[in-house]
Protein backbone atom coordinates (compact mmCIF):
# COMPACT_ATOMS: atom_id res chain seq x y z
CA UNK A 1 0.00 0.00 0.00
CA UNK A 2 1.28 3.43 -0.97
CA UNK A 3 2.40 5.49 2.06
CA UNK A 4 1.21 9.08 2.36
CA UNK A 5 4.22 11.32 2.87
CA UNK A 6 3.49 14.32 0.65
CA UNK A 7 0.19 16.19 0.33
CA UNK A 8 -0.32 15.14 -3.30
CA UNK A 9 -0.17 11.48 -2.15
CA UNK A 10 -3.65 11.77 -0.58
CA UNK A 11 -5.73 11.45 -3.80
CA UNK A 12 -3.63 8.46 -4.93
CA UNK A 13 -4.10 6.81 -1.51
CA UNK A 14 -7.85 7.39 -1.86
CA UNK A 15 -7.85 5.85 -5.37
CA UNK A 16 -6.06 2.75 -4.10
CA UNK A 17 -8.23 2.28 -1.00
CA UNK A 18 -11.67 3.74 -1.74
CA UNK A 19 -11.89 4.91 -5.39
CA UNK A 20 -14.86 7.19 -4.72
CA UNK A 21 -17.47 8.03 -7.33
CA UNK A 22 -18.15 11.31 -5.50
CA UNK A 23 -14.76 12.49 -4.23
CA UNK A 24 -15.36 16.25 -4.61
CA UNK A 25 -18.83 17.69 -5.18
CA UNK A 26 -19.71 21.31 -6.01
CA UNK A 27 -23.04 22.93 -6.91
CA UNK A 28 -23.10 24.74 -10.26
CA UNK A 29 -26.29 26.50 -11.45
CA UNK A 30 -28.42 24.60 -8.94
CA UNK A 31 -26.93 21.15 -9.78
CA UNK A 32 -24.48 19.13 -7.66
CA UNK A 33 -21.62 17.96 -9.91
CA UNK A 34 -19.20 15.25 -8.77
CA UNK A 35 -15.61 14.49 -9.56
CA UNK A 36 -14.57 10.88 -8.92
CA UNK A 37 -11.21 10.14 -7.32
CA UNK A 38 -9.87 9.11 -10.74
CA UNK A 39 -11.14 12.31 -12.41
CA UNK A 40 -9.68 14.38 -9.55
CA UNK A 41 -6.23 12.90 -10.16
CA UNK A 42 -6.64 13.25 -13.94
CA UNK A 43 -7.45 16.96 -13.69
CA UNK A 44 -4.67 17.61 -11.19
CA UNK A 45 -2.17 15.97 -13.56
CA UNK A 46 -3.47 18.01 -16.50
CA UNK A 47 -3.03 21.17 -14.43
CA UNK A 48 0.52 20.12 -13.45
CA UNK A 49 1.40 19.56 -17.11
CA UNK A 50 -0.13 22.90 -18.09
CA UNK A 51 1.83 24.73 -15.39
CA UNK A 52 5.07 23.07 -16.50
CA UNK A 53 4.33 24.27 -20.07
CA UNK A 54 3.87 27.76 -18.64
CA UNK A 55 7.39 27.53 -17.22
CA UNK A 56 6.60 26.78 -13.55
CA UNK A 57 9.68 25.51 -11.75
CA UNK A 58 10.16 23.81 -8.38
CA UNK A 59 9.83 26.29 -5.48
CA UNK A 60 7.88 28.83 -7.52
CA UNK A 61 4.88 30.29 -5.66
CA UNK A 62 1.31 30.23 -7.03
CA UNK A 63 -1.56 32.00 -5.26
CA UNK A 64 -5.14 30.69 -4.99
CA UNK A 65 -8.01 33.00 -3.97
CA UNK A 66 -11.56 31.68 -3.85
CA UNK A 67 -14.69 33.20 -2.34
CA UNK A 68 -16.20 29.75 -1.69
CA UNK A 69 -14.79 26.27 -1.33
CA UNK A 70 -15.05 24.38 -4.60
CA UNK A 71 -13.64 21.45 -6.56
CA UNK A 72 -11.33 23.69 -8.62
CA UNK A 73 -9.48 24.80 -5.46
CA UNK A 74 -8.51 21.23 -4.55
CA UNK A 75 -7.52 20.33 -8.11
CA UNK A 76 -5.31 23.44 -8.31
CA UNK A 77 -3.80 22.72 -4.89
CA UNK A 78 -2.68 19.22 -5.87
CA UNK A 79 -1.74 20.28 -9.41
CA UNK A 80 0.56 23.03 -8.13
CA UNK A 81 2.33 20.90 -5.52
CA UNK A 82 2.97 18.04 -7.97
CA UNK A 83 5.21 20.39 -9.97
CA UNK A 84 7.40 20.99 -6.90
CA UNK A 85 5.99 24.52 -6.60
CA UNK A 86 4.22 25.80 -3.49
CA UNK A 87 0.79 27.34 -3.28
CA UNK A 88 -0.21 30.46 -1.38
CA UNK A 89 -3.88 30.44 -0.38
CA UNK A 90 -5.20 33.97 0.28
CA UNK A 91 -8.35 35.05 2.09
CA UNK A 92 -10.73 36.61 -0.46
CA UNK A 93 -11.98 39.26 2.00
CA UNK A 94 -8.69 41.00 2.79
CA UNK A 95 -7.97 44.47 1.41
CA UNK A 96 -6.31 45.19 -1.96
CA UNK A 97 -3.35 46.50 0.03
CA UNK A 98 -2.97 43.13 1.78
CA UNK A 99 -3.39 41.30 -1.55
CA UNK A 100 -0.46 43.32 -2.91
CA UNK A 101 1.59 42.65 0.24
CA UNK A 102 1.04 38.86 0.25
CA UNK A 103 1.58 38.47 -3.52
CA UNK A 104 4.78 40.55 -3.34
CA UNK A 105 6.09 38.95 -0.15
CA UNK A 106 5.53 35.43 -1.54
CA UNK A 107 6.73 36.47 -5.03
CA UNK A 108 3.79 34.60 -6.57
CA UNK A 109 4.12 34.17 -10.34
CA UNK A 110 0.55 33.07 -11.11
CA UNK A 111 -2.75 33.58 -9.34
CA UNK A 112 -5.93 31.48 -9.62
CA UNK A 113 -9.13 33.26 -8.57
CA UNK A 114 -12.74 32.16 -8.23
CA UNK A 115 -14.94 34.95 -9.51
CA UNK A 116 -15.27 38.43 -10.98
CA UNK A 117 -15.15 40.30 -7.66
CA UNK A 118 -11.84 38.68 -6.62
CA UNK A 119 -10.49 38.99 -10.17
CA UNK A 120 -11.15 42.75 -10.20
CA UNK A 121 -9.47 43.16 -6.81
CA UNK A 122 -6.35 41.31 -7.98
CA UNK A 123 -6.23 43.14 -11.31
CA UNK A 124 -6.46 46.49 -9.51
CA UNK A 125 -3.09 45.80 -7.81
CA UNK A 126 -1.45 43.56 -10.45
CA UNK A 127 0.76 46.43 -11.59
CA UNK A 128 2.22 46.65 -8.06
CA UNK A 129 3.34 42.98 -8.12
CA UNK A 130 6.37 42.58 -10.41
CA UNK A 131 6.53 38.79 -10.06
CA UNK A 132 2.89 38.22 -11.11
CA UNK A 133 2.72 37.05 -14.74
CA UNK A 134 -0.93 36.08 -15.15
CA UNK A 135 -4.29 35.68 -13.36
CA UNK A 136 -6.57 32.73 -14.18
CA UNK A 137 -10.24 32.42 -13.21
CA UNK A 138 -12.41 29.44 -12.24
CA UNK A 139 -15.64 31.19 -13.32
CA UNK A 140 -15.97 32.26 -16.96
CA UNK A 141 -15.28 36.01 -16.99
CA UNK A 142 -15.22 38.16 -20.10
CA UNK A 143 -11.70 39.21 -21.20
CA UNK A 144 -10.12 37.15 -18.38
CA UNK A 145 -7.91 34.09 -18.80
CA UNK A 146 -9.66 30.89 -17.69
CA UNK A 147 -8.05 28.08 -15.71
CA UNK A 148 -9.43 25.85 -18.48
CA UNK A 149 -6.68 27.28 -20.70
CA UNK A 150 -4.08 25.81 -18.32
CA UNK A 151 -5.90 22.45 -18.31
CA UNK A 152 -6.00 22.52 -22.13
CA UNK A 153 -2.25 23.24 -22.23
CA UNK A 154 -1.83 20.11 -20.11
CA UNK A 155 -3.75 17.86 -22.49
CA UNK A 156 -0.37 16.80 -23.91
CA UNK A 157 0.25 13.66 -21.84
CA UNK A 158 3.84 13.35 -23.01
CA UNK A 159 4.74 15.73 -20.18
CA UNK A 160 3.45 13.29 -17.52
CA UNK A 161 6.93 11.76 -17.18
CA UNK A 162 8.21 15.22 -16.19
CA UNK A 163 5.36 15.57 -13.66
CA UNK A 164 6.31 12.20 -12.13
CA UNK A 165 9.97 13.22 -12.02
CA UNK A 166 9.02 16.42 -10.18
CA UNK A 167 6.81 14.50 -7.73
CA UNK A 168 9.58 11.98 -7.01
CA UNK A 169 11.95 14.85 -6.23
CA UNK A 170 9.66 16.29 -3.50
CA UNK A 171 10.57 15.18 0.02
CA UNK A 172 8.18 15.13 3.00
CA UNK A 173 10.39 17.75 4.67
CA UNK A 174 10.07 20.19 1.75
CA UNK A 175 7.96 23.31 1.95
CA UNK A 176 4.40 22.61 0.72
CA UNK A 177 2.54 25.85 1.25
CA UNK A 178 2.70 29.36 2.66
CA UNK A 179 -0.28 30.24 4.84
CA UNK A 180 -0.55 33.91 5.64
CA UNK A 181 -2.13 34.48 9.04
CA UNK A 182 -5.20 36.68 9.03
CA UNK A 183 -3.35 39.57 10.56
CA UNK A 184 -4.92 40.22 13.98
CA UNK A 185 -1.63 41.92 14.86
CA UNK A 186 -0.11 43.94 12.03
CA UNK A 187 1.05 42.56 8.69
CA UNK A 188 0.15 38.92 7.91
CA UNK A 189 3.00 36.48 8.60
CA UNK A 190 3.75 33.73 6.07
CA UNK A 191 3.66 30.42 7.95
CA UNK A 192 5.87 27.84 6.20
CA UNK A 193 4.30 24.39 6.41
CA UNK A 194 6.04 21.32 5.03
CA UNK A 195 4.39 18.26 3.51
CA UNK A 196 5.18 16.34 6.71
CA UNK A 197 3.68 19.06 8.91
CA UNK A 198 0.26 18.72 7.31
CA UNK A 199 0.23 15.02 6.31
CA UNK A 200 1.17 13.94 9.85
CA UNK A 201 -1.55 16.21 11.24
CA UNK A 202 -4.21 14.81 8.89
CA UNK A 203 -3.25 11.18 9.59
CA UNK A 204 -3.00 11.68 13.38
CA UNK A 205 -6.26 13.67 13.47
CA UNK A 206 -7.98 10.83 11.58
CA UNK A 207 -7.62 8.69 14.71
CA UNK A 208 -10.25 10.97 16.32
CA UNK A 209 -12.79 10.71 13.48
CA UNK A 210 -15.69 8.42 14.50
CA UNK A 211 -16.87 7.50 10.98
CA UNK A 212 -17.17 4.46 8.75
CA UNK A 213 -14.26 4.86 6.35
CA UNK A 214 -15.18 4.99 2.68
CA UNK A 215 -18.89 5.51 3.46
CA UNK A 216 -19.26 9.03 4.88
CA UNK A 217 -20.02 12.50 3.52
CA UNK A 218 -18.63 15.83 4.72
CA UNK A 219 -20.01 19.33 4.19
CA UNK A 220 -17.22 21.88 3.80
CA UNK A 221 -17.82 25.61 4.21
CA UNK A 222 -15.15 27.12 6.48
CA UNK A 223 -12.52 28.91 4.35
CA UNK A 224 -10.22 26.31 2.80
CA UNK A 225 -7.49 28.95 2.62
CA UNK A 226 -7.30 28.50 6.41
CA UNK A 227 -5.21 25.49 7.45
CA UNK A 228 -8.01 24.10 9.69
CA UNK A 229 -10.48 23.32 6.89
CA UNK A 230 -7.69 22.51 4.45
CA UNK A 231 -6.12 19.90 6.72
CA UNK A 232 -9.56 18.38 7.30
CA UNK A 233 -10.00 17.99 3.55
CA UNK A 234 -6.77 15.98 3.30
CA UNK A 235 -8.00 13.92 6.27
CA UNK A 236 -11.32 13.33 4.49
CA UNK A 237 -9.43 12.15 1.41
CA UNK A 238 -7.37 9.82 3.60
CA UNK A 239 -10.55 8.39 5.18
CA UNK A 240 -12.51 8.00 1.95
CA UNK A 241 -15.03 10.71 2.87
CA UNK A 242 -16.91 12.41 -0.01
CA UNK A 243 -16.51 16.19 0.29
CA UNK A 244 -19.47 18.40 -0.62
CA UNK A 245 -18.81 22.13 -0.80
CA UNK A 246 -21.53 24.39 0.63
CA UNK A 247 -22.54 27.23 -1.70
CA UNK A 248 -22.17 29.93 0.97
CA UNK A 249 -22.75 30.66 4.66
CA UNK A 250 -26.26 31.83 3.77
CA UNK A 251 -27.22 28.50 2.14
CA UNK A 252 -25.82 26.18 4.81
CA UNK A 253 -29.19 25.16 6.25
CA UNK A 254 -30.43 24.20 2.74
CA UNK A 255 -27.16 22.43 1.88
CA UNK A 256 -27.28 20.43 5.13
CA UNK A 257 -30.71 19.10 4.21
CA UNK A 258 -29.63 18.30 0.64
CA UNK A 259 -26.30 16.62 1.45
CA UNK A 260 -27.19 15.04 4.84
CA UNK A 261 -23.51 14.99 5.88
CA UNK A 262 -21.96 12.74 8.53
CA UNK A 263 -19.33 15.29 9.48
CA UNK A 264 -18.62 19.01 9.25
CA UNK A 265 -16.43 21.56 10.96
CA UNK A 266 -17.62 24.76 12.58
CA UNK A 267 -16.39 27.76 14.50
CA UNK A 268 -18.09 28.54 17.85
CA UNK A 269 -19.66 31.72 16.46
CA UNK A 270 -21.65 29.65 13.97
CA UNK A 271 -22.79 27.21 16.67
CA UNK A 272 -23.84 30.17 18.83
CA UNK A 273 -25.95 31.49 15.95
CA UNK A 274 -27.53 28.06 15.35
CA UNK A 275 -28.36 27.76 19.04
CA UNK A 276 -29.83 31.29 19.21
CA UNK A 277 -32.06 30.56 16.20
CA UNK A 278 -33.28 27.32 17.77
CA UNK A 279 -34.06 29.11 21.06
CA UNK A 280 -35.85 31.92 19.20
CA UNK A 281 -38.06 29.32 17.47
CA UNK A 282 -38.77 27.68 20.83
CA UNK A 283 -39.72 31.04 22.33
CA UNK A 284 -42.35 31.47 19.58
CA UNK A 285 -44.13 28.29 20.67
CA UNK A 286 -46.96 28.38 23.19
CA UNK A 287 -48.55 26.23 25.87
CA UNK A 288 -47.42 22.63 26.32
CA UNK A 289 -45.11 22.70 23.25
CA UNK A 290 -43.18 25.66 24.65
CA UNK A 291 -42.98 24.12 28.12
CA UNK A 292 -41.68 20.83 26.66
CA UNK A 293 -39.14 22.64 24.49
CA UNK A 294 -37.58 24.55 27.38
CA UNK A 295 -37.76 21.50 29.67
CA UNK A 296 -35.60 19.68 27.10
CA UNK A 297 -33.20 22.64 26.72
CA UNK A 298 -32.75 22.99 30.49
CA UNK A 299 -32.16 19.25 30.73
CA UNK A 300 -29.58 19.52 27.92
CA UNK A 301 -27.72 22.33 29.71
CA UNK A 302 -27.02 19.88 32.56
CA UNK A 303 -25.63 17.19 30.23
CA UNK A 304 -22.53 15.22 31.24
CA UNK A 305 -21.04 12.46 29.06
CA UNK A 306 -20.74 8.78 29.97
CA UNK A 307 -24.01 8.66 31.98
CA UNK A 308 -22.44 10.70 34.77
CA UNK A 309 -25.84 12.17 35.69
CA UNK A 310 -27.29 8.76 36.50
CA UNK A 311 -30.06 6.56 35.13
CA UNK A 312 -32.99 8.89 35.90
CA UNK A 313 -31.38 11.76 33.97
CA UNK A 314 -30.66 9.41 31.03
CA UNK A 315 -34.30 8.26 31.07
CA UNK A 316 -35.53 11.88 30.82
CA UNK A 317 -32.87 12.64 28.18
CA UNK A 318 -34.18 9.73 26.07
CA UNK A 319 -37.64 11.34 26.10
CA UNK A 320 -36.22 14.80 25.29
CA UNK A 321 -34.24 13.35 22.37
CA UNK A 322 -37.31 11.67 20.95
CA UNK A 323 -39.72 14.59 21.34
CA UNK A 324 -37.54 17.69 20.88
CA UNK A 325 -33.92 17.07 19.97
CA UNK A 326 -34.73 14.81 17.01
CA UNK A 327 -36.07 17.94 15.26
CA UNK A 328 -32.74 19.73 15.85
CA UNK A 329 -30.94 16.81 14.17
CA UNK A 330 -33.32 16.90 11.20
CA UNK A 331 -32.57 20.60 10.69
CA UNK A 332 -28.87 19.67 10.37
CA UNK A 333 -29.55 16.95 7.80
CA UNK A 334 -30.32 14.08 10.18
CA UNK A 335 -27.03 12.14 9.76
CA UNK A 336 -24.42 14.22 11.59
CA UNK A 337 -22.10 12.00 13.62
CA UNK A 338 -19.68 14.74 14.62
CA UNK A 339 -19.06 18.50 14.34
CA UNK A 340 -15.42 19.47 14.81
CA UNK A 341 -15.33 22.86 16.55
CA UNK A 342 -12.17 24.91 16.43
CA UNK A 343 -10.59 28.35 15.92
CA UNK A 344 -11.91 29.85 19.19
CA UNK A 345 -13.20 28.79 22.60
CA UNK A 346 -16.54 26.96 22.65
CA UNK A 347 -18.96 27.88 25.43
CA UNK A 348 -19.39 24.78 27.64
CA UNK A 349 -23.21 25.24 27.61
CA UNK A 350 -23.17 24.73 23.82
CA UNK A 351 -21.07 21.58 24.14
CA UNK A 352 -23.58 20.31 26.72
CA UNK A 353 -26.80 21.10 24.90
CA UNK A 354 -25.67 19.91 21.44
CA UNK A 355 -24.27 16.66 22.80
CA UNK A 356 -27.45 16.17 24.82
CA UNK A 357 -29.27 16.53 21.50
CA UNK A 358 -27.06 13.75 20.05
CA UNK A 359 -25.31 16.32 17.86
CA UNK A 360 -21.74 15.49 18.83
CA UNK A 361 -19.79 18.74 18.95
CA UNK A 362 -16.16 17.92 19.68
CA UNK A 363 -13.93 20.87 20.52
CA UNK A 364 -10.31 20.90 19.45
CA UNK A 365 -7.37 23.28 19.60
CA UNK A 366 -4.63 24.31 17.23
CA UNK A 367 -2.92 27.12 15.40
CA UNK A 368 -1.82 27.80 11.84
CA UNK A 369 1.74 27.23 13.08
CA UNK A 370 0.81 23.69 14.22
CA UNK A 371 -0.86 22.62 10.94
CA UNK A 372 -3.25 23.11 12.96
CA UNK A 373 -4.45 20.41 15.39
CA UNK A 374 -2.74 19.99 18.76
CA UNK A 375 -5.56 18.37 20.72
CA UNK A 376 -9.18 17.34 20.13
CA UNK A 377 -11.98 15.68 22.04
CA UNK A 378 -13.21 12.22 21.00
CA UNK A 379 -16.36 10.74 22.50
CA UNK A 380 -14.94 7.22 22.20
CA UNK A 381 -12.73 5.67 24.91
CA UNK A 382 -13.64 8.35 27.47
CA UNK A 383 -11.73 10.93 25.43
CA UNK A 384 -14.32 13.68 25.87
CA UNK A 385 -14.47 16.26 28.63
CA UNK A 386 -16.62 19.39 28.37
CA UNK A 387 -14.73 22.62 28.99
CA UNK A 388 -11.49 21.18 27.58
CA UNK A 389 -10.06 20.82 24.06
CA UNK A 390 -9.40 17.13 24.57
CA UNK A 391 -6.13 15.23 24.76
CA UNK A 392 -3.16 15.83 22.42
CA UNK A 393 -3.26 13.84 19.18
CA UNK A 394 -0.63 11.10 18.56
CA UNK A 395 3.05 12.16 18.25
CA UNK A 396 2.26 15.48 19.97
CA UNK A 397 3.85 16.64 23.21
CA UNK A 398 2.24 19.51 25.13
CA UNK A 399 3.72 21.10 28.22
CA UNK A 400 2.85 24.18 30.26
CA UNK A 401 5.58 26.78 30.86
CA UNK A 402 6.10 28.42 34.26
CA UNK A 403 4.00 31.42 33.18
CA UNK A 404 1.15 29.15 32.00
CA UNK A 405 1.96 29.33 28.27
CA UNK A 406 1.18 26.22 26.19
CA UNK A 407 4.27 24.80 24.45
CA UNK A 408 3.97 22.24 21.64
CA UNK A 409 6.43 19.78 20.12
CA UNK A 410 5.56 17.41 17.26
CA UNK A 411 5.79 16.74 13.51
CA UNK A 412 3.07 19.36 12.86
CA UNK A 413 5.12 22.32 14.15
CA UNK A 414 5.87 24.75 11.30
CA UNK A 415 9.23 25.25 9.60
CA UNK A 416 9.12 28.96 10.52
CA UNK A 417 7.87 32.32 9.24
CA UNK A 418 8.76 33.06 5.61
CA UNK A 419 11.59 35.59 5.30
CA UNK A 420 11.39 36.39 9.01
CA UNK A 421 14.04 34.69 11.10
CA UNK A 422 13.59 37.08 14.01
CA UNK A 423 9.89 36.30 14.52
CA UNK A 424 10.60 32.59 13.97
CA UNK A 425 13.19 32.59 16.77
CA UNK A 426 10.72 34.33 19.09
CA UNK A 427 8.29 31.40 18.96
CA UNK A 428 10.47 28.34 18.19
CA UNK A 429 12.76 27.63 21.15
CA UNK A 430 14.44 24.38 22.19
CA UNK A 431 12.25 22.37 19.82
CA UNK A 432 8.99 23.76 21.23
CA UNK A 433 6.53 26.13 19.62
CA UNK A 434 5.41 28.85 22.03
CA UNK A 435 1.70 29.23 21.27
CA UNK A 436 0.93 32.50 23.04
CA UNK A 437 -2.03 30.73 24.67
CA UNK A 438 -2.42 30.13 28.40
CA UNK A 439 -3.65 26.75 29.59
CA UNK A 440 -3.46 23.82 31.94
CA UNK A 441 -3.43 20.03 31.70
CA UNK A 442 -5.60 18.13 34.20
CA UNK A 443 -4.83 14.84 35.94
CA UNK A 444 -6.44 12.83 33.12
CA UNK A 445 -4.37 14.56 30.42
CA UNK A 446 -7.08 16.89 29.06
CA UNK A 447 -5.89 20.30 27.89
CA UNK A 448 -7.83 23.41 28.89
CA UNK A 449 -7.27 26.83 27.29
CA UNK A 450 -7.77 29.73 29.66
CA UNK A 451 -6.78 32.73 27.52
CA UNK A 452 -4.54 34.29 24.93
CA UNK A 453 -1.28 35.43 26.51
CA UNK A 454 -1.18 38.41 24.15
CA UNK A 455 -4.80 39.31 24.86
CA UNK A 456 -4.50 39.31 28.65
CA UNK A 457 -3.96 42.78 30.00
CA UNK A 458 -3.16 44.57 33.24
CA UNK A 459 -5.30 47.34 34.63
CA UNK A 460 -3.55 50.42 36.07
CA UNK A 461 -4.05 48.77 39.49
CA UNK A 462 -1.75 45.93 38.39
CA UNK A 463 -4.47 43.27 38.15
CA UNK A 464 -4.50 40.81 35.22
CA UNK A 465 -7.71 40.49 33.19
CA UNK A 466 -8.39 37.59 30.78
CA UNK A 467 -10.88 39.10 28.29
CA UNK A 468 -11.89 35.91 26.45
CA UNK A 469 -13.30 34.31 29.60
CA UNK A 470 -15.46 37.37 30.31
CA UNK A 471 -16.53 37.68 26.65
CA UNK A 472 -17.54 34.03 26.39
CA UNK A 473 -19.68 34.29 29.52
CA UNK A 474 -21.42 37.48 28.42
CA UNK A 475 -22.09 36.17 24.88
CA UNK A 476 -24.47 33.68 26.52
CA UNK A 477 -26.91 36.59 26.77
CA UNK A 478 -29.47 36.64 23.96
CA UNK A 479 -29.06 40.42 23.88
CA UNK A 480 -25.34 40.25 23.02
CA UNK A 481 -24.08 39.28 19.55
CA UNK A 482 -20.43 40.32 20.04
CA UNK A 483 -18.46 41.84 22.90
CA UNK A 484 -14.89 43.02 23.31
CA UNK A 485 -13.49 43.68 26.78
CA UNK A 486 -11.01 46.58 26.96
CA UNK A 487 -9.01 48.30 29.68
CA UNK A 488 -5.29 47.72 29.28
CA UNK A 489 -3.53 50.24 31.53
CA UNK A 490 -6.86 51.74 32.58
CA UNK A 491 -8.37 51.82 36.07
CA UNK A 492 -11.08 49.26 35.26
CA UNK A 493 -12.29 46.89 32.50
CA UNK A 494 -15.01 48.08 30.12
CA UNK A 495 -16.54 46.72 26.93
CA UNK A 496 -17.82 47.48 23.46
CA UNK A 497 -21.02 45.50 22.85
CA UNK A 498 -22.63 44.77 19.50
CA UNK A 499 -26.28 43.95 20.25
CA UNK A 500 -28.08 40.98 18.78
CA UNK A 501 -30.32 43.35 16.83
CA UNK A 502 -32.77 40.65 15.75
CA UNK A 503 -33.52 39.87 19.40
CA UNK A 504 -33.23 43.46 20.64
CA UNK A 505 -35.69 44.77 18.02
CA UNK A 506 -38.18 42.04 18.94
CA UNK A 507 -37.73 42.96 22.64
CA UNK A 508 -38.22 46.67 21.84
CA UNK A 509 -41.44 45.85 19.96
CA UNK A 510 -42.77 43.84 22.90
CA UNK A 511 -41.92 46.68 25.31
CA UNK A 512 -43.35 49.37 23.02
CA UNK A 513 -40.03 51.19 22.60
CA UNK A 514 -40.26 53.64 19.70
CA UNK A 515 -37.16 54.47 17.68
CA UNK A 516 -36.12 55.70 14.20
CA UNK A 517 -33.15 53.44 13.50
CA UNK A 518 -30.61 51.23 15.27
CA UNK A 519 -28.52 54.19 16.39
CA UNK A 520 -31.59 55.71 17.99
CA UNK A 521 -32.59 52.34 19.51
CA UNK A 522 -29.30 51.84 21.36
CA UNK A 523 -29.39 55.40 22.72
CA UNK A 524 -32.73 54.81 24.49
CA UNK A 525 -32.23 54.75 28.27
CA UNK A 526 -34.59 51.80 28.67
CA UNK A 527 -32.34 49.77 26.31
CA UNK A 528 -29.12 50.84 28.07
CA UNK A 529 -30.69 49.89 31.43
CA UNK A 530 -31.66 46.47 30.07
CA UNK A 531 -28.07 45.87 28.90
CA UNK A 532 -26.82 46.98 32.31
CA UNK A 533 -28.98 44.22 33.84
CA UNK A 534 -27.34 41.65 31.55
CA UNK A 535 -23.82 42.90 32.32
CA UNK A 536 -24.55 42.95 36.08
CA UNK A 537 -25.88 39.38 35.90
CA UNK A 538 -22.70 38.01 34.29
CA UNK A 539 -20.38 40.26 36.32
CA UNK A 540 -21.53 38.45 39.45
CA UNK A 541 -19.41 35.45 38.42
CA UNK A 542 -16.14 37.44 38.32
CA UNK A 543 -13.75 39.03 40.78
CA UNK A 544 -14.15 42.78 41.43
CA UNK A 545 -11.10 43.65 39.33
CA UNK A 546 -12.50 41.66 36.34
CA UNK A 547 -16.02 43.12 36.32
CA UNK A 548 -17.05 45.20 33.30
CA UNK A 549 -17.69 48.58 34.96
CA UNK A 550 -18.80 50.50 31.85
CA UNK A 551 -19.91 49.58 28.35
CA UNK A 552 -20.91 51.21 25.08
CA UNK A 553 -23.29 49.72 22.49
CA UNK A 554 -22.37 49.88 18.79
CA UNK A 555 -24.97 50.59 16.10
CA UNK A 556 -23.23 48.62 13.35
CA UNK A 557 -22.87 44.86 13.10
CA UNK A 558 -19.31 43.60 13.38
CA UNK A 559 -18.25 41.78 10.24
CA UNK A 560 -15.34 40.33 8.30
CA UNK A 561 -15.86 42.79 5.42
CA UNK A 562 -15.79 45.86 7.67
CA UNK A 563 -12.62 44.75 9.43
CA UNK A 564 -13.99 43.83 12.87
CA UNK A 565 -13.46 40.06 12.49
CA UNK A 566 -10.90 37.72 10.96
CA UNK A 567 -12.19 35.24 8.32
CA UNK A 568 -12.59 32.67 11.13
CA UNK A 569 -14.67 35.18 13.11
CA UNK A 570 -12.12 36.06 15.77
CA UNK A 571 -12.12 39.62 17.08
CA UNK A 572 -9.58 41.94 15.46
CA UNK A 573 -8.96 43.74 18.73
CA UNK A 574 -6.66 46.47 17.50
CA UNK A 575 -8.93 47.34 14.58
CA UNK A 576 -12.09 47.35 16.72
CA UNK A 577 -10.41 49.66 19.21
CA UNK A 578 -9.47 52.01 16.36
CA UNK A 579 -12.98 51.90 14.82
CA UNK A 580 -14.54 52.83 18.17
CA UNK A 581 -11.91 55.32 19.30
CA UNK A 582 -14.67 57.81 20.17
CA UNK A 583 -16.46 55.25 22.37
CA UNK A 584 -13.15 54.38 24.04
CA UNK A 585 -12.65 58.05 24.93
CA UNK A 586 -16.25 58.29 26.10
CA UNK A 587 -15.50 55.52 28.61
CA UNK A 588 -11.99 56.50 29.72
CA UNK A 589 -11.67 60.15 28.68
CA UNK A 590 -9.28 61.63 26.04
CA UNK A 591 -6.10 59.60 25.50
CA UNK A 592 -2.83 61.46 25.19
Amino acid sequence: MKAVKRLFDFPYYQLENYNLKHALVTKYNGQWKSLSTKEYIGKANALSRGLIKLGVKPNDKIAIISTNNRTEWNVTDIGVMQTGAQDVPIYPTISEEDYAYVLNHSESIFCFVSDEEVYNKVMSIKGQVKSLKEVYTFDDIENAKSWNEVLALGSDESLQAEVQKRMDAVSEDDLATLIYTSGTTGRPKGVMLSHKNITSNAINSATRLPLDLGEAKALSFLPVCHIYERMLQYMYQYCGVSVYFAESLETISDNLKEVKPDVMSAVPRLLEKVYDKIIAKGADLSGVKKALFFWAVNLGLKFKPYNENGWWYEKKLGIARKLIFSKWQEALGGNLKVIASGSAALQPRLARVFNAANIRVMEGYGLTETSPVVAVNDERNRGFKIGTVGKPIPETEVKIADDGEILVKGPQVMMGYYKDEEKTNEVLKNGYFHTGDIGEIDAEGFLKITDRKKEMFKTSGGKYVAPQIIENKMKQSRFIEQIMVIGEGQKMPAAFIQPNFEFLEEWAHRHEVTYKDRKDLISQQVVIDRYQEEVDHYNSGFGKWEMVKKFELTADEWSIDDGHLTPTMKLKRREIKAIYKDLFEKIYGPQS
